[in-house]
């Protein structure tokens, strides 16, 4: 499916917005300064994170070949580079993977890190698993169909999909942000300059999610921790 004028305007602006953002978006995922909703809080969120990290532990990734959509500072590709024989991180925010290599270090080298935006770019050769984690919630309903289509198309045969992202839950986010309510799909960000951006934010009903992977080739069980996380974990079918 083509872009229209106006989703077009807002992902452009959504990628404006990452790139400002890169150096704001550990304090999110660290639960620092605006993200910070208190101990108990805290706790339970990186109680569900090591949730979530256990599971991506426990898929069969060693030695095989890993697309990583929109690995950002590179949280989760940290997870990854030491598993995968050949890593590929797509993203299209260069200082996000500016700040994706200062992580890992010398290990970056063995990272094919690529800027492109994701709704745009075509895999030259197909991975075994594909990861994704907080970008499905940025796809525009319009399009997520045909980016699920896309990634099943990466995959080979039996490829295995993982992907991990928000719950509607407000101490989620930050103290001054208003998540979107069911019937919206777009939300204003502030940086802590002040500066605004409105970004495509969807809060994806678990059998949606599920539907729409399948008419895309590709099986996938969508699950939920206790607060704040989704995530889903599958395979493209076999032909």
């Amino acid at each position: 499916m083509s872009r229209d004028n106006s989703s077009s305007g807002f992902l452009r602006g959504q990628i404006e917005y990452y790139r400002a953002r890169a150096t704001e978006y550990d304090d999110w995922f660290l639960r620092r300064r605006r993200y910070d909703r208190g101990e108990d809080a805290t706790r339970r969120w990186f109680e569900q994170v090591q949730e979530v990290r256990a599971v991506l532990r426990e898929l069969p990734l060693d030695g095989r070949s890993v697309l990583e959509l929109a690995p950002g500072t590179g949280i989760w590709t940290d997870e990854l580079v030491d598993r995968a024989s050949r890593l590929t991180a797509v993203d299209a925010a260069r200082e996000m993977l500016n700040l994706n290599r200062e992580r890992l270090g010398e290990r970056a080298a063995r990272v094919a890190f690529v800027t492109a935006d994701l709704f745009e770019w075509i895999p030259r050769h197909e991975f075994d698993a594909v990861v994704f984690c907080f970008w499905i919630s940025h796809v525009p309903a319009g399009l997520l169909e045909d980016s699920l289509d896309r990634m099943a198309h990466s995959l080979v045969p039996g490829g295995l999909v993982f992907f991990l992202d928000s719950r509607q839950e407000h101490t989620s986010t930050a103290v001054d942000y208003v998540l979107p309510s069911s019937d919206e799909e777009t939300m204003t960000r502030r940086l802590d300059d002040g500066r605004e951006f409105v970004i495509y934010k969807n809060f994806w009903d678990p059998d949606v999610l599920e539907a729409a992977c399948r008419r895309a080739g590709l099986d996938v069980k969508v699950h939920h921790t206790a607060d704040f996380f989704q995530f889903g974990v599958g395979s493209r079918a076999f032909e």
